[in-house]
């Protein structure tokens, strides 16, 4: 098996070698559409994977609160009577989930769940001297809430606290106030019975990645929200982050199946960015199966010239004794040693696109956009893909080789 293997792949390379400008350029094509495939992946994963990172880097992937309150539909009035059917929705309250307490234990021991935050959020104001501003108030405690969103790397000034009497602020929140780190800010929120207003000094501020969230987010301690928001031991959401972010509708739709709350993913909050990314996926599959058609009519188109090209050799080799299988696997082994060193010195110019893309593409504050990586396991899926496609490629102009007659091609 062995001596007859060699001899196959002597005779494969030989042809290569003798149609050396052929297989140059065939060679080359392969590598650009592997570049293309790698590099297009590389970056479509990087643009997607940096896009998931700042929409869920301040918000959770999945959110479980109490219902709304909902206005009862009237009975509809006996037959023959008159009777008014319009109804008006009520206004909407802070509600605590009912039992939050022992709901969490329950959550944390779910499979895939990372993290369990309880939160209360309302609407206030925040007020520093003549400065007034509006307010989305949240009131977390700081080591759970870390693990779901990174509180503490969205720092830029300050250290992030949250004890009695504190407070972290979104920085544009804070350059509206015109408040730094060791101010204090009034916070103020409208209640059934009046006003509540309370008093915190900032400890730090964060960046939350979204200019709109810098400039109304506010942070207190889950008692402080409790007290100003008129939920005592009250918890308004419970935030899960997991493990795999694409597992978050799933566990939303069996939470929903489980409990009475409203229970909410983050794609059911972000439709528009989870079908802008599956647009992109669909776009990227499409020029993988673009440029693969290509490689592979490419490679074909070389190896039937190759056939035309070597049909007296070819009628020799079988005149000497060289079976069908034998110049079928010749032609076969062309096409697969075209595709790995295609694929070969594909991957290489892939890293070089990549390499110059973080290297010379800036934003305006001077860093790489975003992070591109090609992934050795992508890289070897596309090698052996292409590798795939050049086997593929040759099987009609080997099925053809094979069939020749010997005599008749030793005339040609």
């Amino acid at each position: 098996m062995l001596p007859r293997l060699g001899f196959e792949s002597r005779v494969a390379l030989r042809f290569l070698r003798e149609g050396r400008m052929q297989t140059l350029l065939i060679v080359v094509g392969v590598a650009a559409g592997v570049a293309v495939v790698a590099y297009i992946s590389a970056l479509i994963s990087g643009l997607q994977r940096n896009t998931l990172e700042k929409t869920l880097g301040a918000q959770a992937h999945v959110t479980l609160s109490a219902p709304e309150d909902a206005v009862l539909p009237p009975v509809p009035p006996a037959s023959g009577t008159a009777g008014l059917l319009q109804t008006q929705p009520r206004a909407q309250r802070p509600r605590s989930i009912v039992n939050w307490q022992a709901l969490l234990p329950v959550l944390e021991s779910q499979p895939g769940v990372v993290a369990v935050s309880p939160m209360v959020s309302g609407a206030g104001l925040a007020l520093r001297g003549e400065a007034a501003r509006s307010i989305a108030l949240v009131g977390v405690e700081l080591e759970r809430y870390d693990r779901i969103v990174g509180l503490r790397n969205k720092v830029v000034q300050g250290q992030a606290r949250l004890g009695p009497g504190e407070a972290v602020l979104g920085r544009e929140l804070a350059s509206d106030l015109g408040v730094r780190v060791g101010d204090r800010v009034a916070i103020v929120v409208a209640g059934p019975q009046g006003n509540v207003t309370d008093t915190a000094r900032v400890t730090a501020l964060v960046d939350l990645g979204v200019r709109e969230l810098n400039r109304r987010t506010l942070y207190v301690p889950l008692r402080a929200a409790q007290s100003l928001v008129g939920l005592p031991g009250g918890a308004t959401n419970l935030d899960l982050t997991l493990a795999d972010v694409w597992a978050a509708d799933p566990l939303a739709a069996e939470l929903a199946r489980r409990y009475p709350y409203k229970v909410e993913s983050w794609q059911q909050l972000n439709a528009q960015l989870v079908s802008a990314l599956n647009a992109q996926s669909v776009s990227t599959a499409v020029i993988r199966s673009v440029v693969m058609i290509v490689v592979v009519l490419g490679i074909a188109s070389v190896l039937v010239v190759s056939v035309v090209q070597k049909s007296r050799e070819i009628g020799i080799l079988r005149a000497m004794g060289a079976t069908r299988a034998q110049v079928l696997r010749i032609f076969l082994l062309q096409g697969a040693v075209v595709g790995a060193v295609g694929s070969v010195l594909g991957v290489l110019l892939a890293v070089l696109l990549i390499w110059a893309f973080t290297s010379f593409v800036r934003g305006s504050d001077g860093l790489p956009l975003f992070a591109i990586t090609l992934a050795p396991g992508l890289a070897l899926r596309i090698a052996a893909l292409a590798t795939a496609c050049g086997v593929l490629a040759a099987v009609a102009p080997a099925r053809r080789a094979a069939a020749l007659d010997p005599a008749q091609a030793i005339r040609l």
